[in-house]
């Protein structure tokens, strides 16, 4: 797609992990970096990337998120990257450590939340320790959203 002389590309400046929260309960956050390359850059800044379905897990003292949707760059050669390659993420070995024992626990995962641009331009990731919900617990979060909807209404 190409630009018209004097328009400037529209940029996201947030994409949200929009489920994570219904589907799970966040006991824990932290903001990582990520490893990427430059097609992948350009097409986070358009917008054209989804964390539905992803999760983070750590391996050999490294974690790394996986199963993260990033469409590859419109205008970028044969070096284009693999929409949903594992992507490492950078967390001090401190940090790294205490999210591991608290994952060894039952029931608990790492998901991504949110991905973000700083203001020094470099993409982070919001990462949470989560437990996932039962079916009464999701049924109890859809009634409160909806009084409060109602709430709004009346007011």
């Amino acid at each position: 797609m190409a630009q018209k002389s004097g328009t400037k590309p529209v940029y996201v400046k947030t994409i949200h992990n929009r489920k994570a929260r219904f589907e799970y309960e966040i006991l824990d956050t932290w903001e990582a970096g990520i490893e990427l390359k430059g097609t992948e850059v350009k097409s986070i800044r358009q917008g054209k990337a989804s964390l539905d379905d992803s999760f983070a897990v750590i391996h050999r003292g490294e974690v790394r998120l996986e199963n993260m949707q990033i469409t590859p760059y419109e205008l970028g050669t044969i070096e284009n990257h693999d929409p949903k390659r594992t992507r490492k993420l950078l967390l001090h070995r401190d940090e790294i450590e205490r999210i591991r024992l608290q994952v060894s626990e039952k029931g608990l995962t790492l998901i991504p939340l949110k991905l973000y641009f700083n203001a020094n331009g470099k993409a982070k990731i919001e990462l949470a320790l989560a437990k996932g919900k039962k079916l009464y617990d999701k049924r109890e979060s859809i009634k409160k959203r909806d009084m409060e909807r109602e709430m709004r209404r009346g007011e």
